[in-house]
């Protein structure tokens, strides 16, 4: 890529941190964004955050569960971020859903 600093793996690594840590935040003080709305227009939510936080931690010889995963993503227990926030999916949504899951996977 042309035009950019060179910045070496352990700054590197620091900036994606922050950038990630920022990002997490984000979701976090916007929980009534729905899930469904995210891999619609993104093709990835929070859920799949978790699944590749947990991918990660692995990597890294760190084993959590999807509710742990889940936790650290969410900013508080799947089961209570449901109940406050998560919204039914109308039919145009699940529809769109179908599509967008397999682009998920890609």
């Amino acid at each position: 890529m042309p035009n950019l600093p060179e910045i070496n793996d352990r700054t590197r690594t620091e900036i994606e941190a922050a950038a990630f840590r920022k990002m997490l935040e984000h979701f976090q003080k916007y929980p009534e964004v729905q899930n469904i709305d995210l891999m619609n227009l993104g093709y990835f939510c929070r859920n799949c955050f978790s699944k590749w936080y947990m991918g990660a931690a692995s990597d890294q010889g760190i084993e959590l569960d999807t509710d742990q995963a889940r936790e650290i993503i969410y900013g508080m227990p799947f089961v209570e971020y449901k109940a406050k926030y998560q919204e039914k999916a109308s039919e145009d949504q699940l529809k769109k859903f179908e599509s967008s899951k397999t682009k998920a996977t890609e």
